[in-house]
């Protein structure tokens, strides 16, 4: 099926965010398709940030709607998104450097013991993470030898995959990615690349929010353009060109008729 065709997993209609007298976000509108990978791009100060951590909790919209599969659904917390499906990657990667791969990945979610020792004195399940952690590993084809080898071991692009399979072992609605790749050398950043295909592939809708204008257009399915706290166009990359986005991105011209909404 064509991604034109498909429903919305995730929609925002009309997002407003202001602190004082600062308009960070303007009835901005945003839309992503089943089974695709949406980039959201945007000048510094585009207000890109605020939409993304409206749609992951982080941040509580004045007003406007989020719907999940039509229906109408409010974040007040990262957690209350958690728990509808949307799992996010950030910049920093919140990983925990001298603890094993394993637990990184089920860092919040650790597997207990069953039993007096699971229940009482919360004893962890290390074999039942170990193993599971390397199913999942496996499944994105993320090529790591052992699991309690500890993450301050890992290069940057290994980091940034345990940080990434987690949320997609986790998420089962979307994952969202707040740069990936930044940091990462030309082969690491392939690596994740690569790994955010094989999401999409599972059938998880990727968010990938970037300044990398030729790994958009290499990974996309369509780009959302966020201009002065809204969305001012969505393109695909097969029929825009980067000048193009950047153009609108940048104010230098206007979004032709009908790209400023769903795409």
């Amino acid at each position: 099926m064509n991604v034109d065709d498909r429903a919305p997993v995730l929609e925002a209609r009309a997002l407003s965010k202001s602190y004082g007298h600062v308009r960070a976000m303007s009835e901005a509108d945003f839309e992503l398709r089943a089974g695709e990978v949406l980039a959201v791009v945007g000048d510094n100060g585009a207000g890109k940030s605020t939409l993304i951590k409206a749609l992951s909790g982080a941040v509580v919209p004045d007003s406007g709607e989020i719907r999940m599969n039509g229906e109408p659904v409010t974040f007040r917390s990262p957690l209350e998104a958690r728990q509808r499906g949307i799992e996010t990657v950030y910049q920093d990667l919140a990983v925990a450097p001298a603890l094993d791969i394993a637990s990184n990945l089920f860092l919040g979610r650790e597997i207990r013991r069953s039993g007096i020792a699971g229940r009482l004195f919360r004893v962890l399940d290390g074999g039942a993470m170990r193993t599971e952690a390397k199913r999942q590993l496996d499944a994105l084809g993320v090529r790591i030898p052992d699991v309690r080898q500890p993450v301050e071991t890992l290069s940057g692009g290994q980091r940034q995959s345990v940080a990434v399979a987690r949320a997609a072992a986790f998420g089962t609605r979307l994952v969202i990615m707040d740069e990936p790749t930044a940091a990462l050398g030309v082969r690491e950043s392939g690596m994740v690349l690569d790994l955010i295909r094989r999401i999409r592939d599972r059938g998880l809708p990727v968010v990938l929010i970037s300044h990398n204008m030729p790994q958009v257009f290499e990974i996309a399915d369509r780009i959302h353009i966020h201009r002065l706290g809204r969305r001012a166009a969505v393109v695909r990359p097969g029929e825009s060109s980067m000048r193009e986005v950047v153009e609108i991105m940048t104010g230098a011209t206007e979004a032709a008729a009908g790209t400023g909404g769903p795409a």
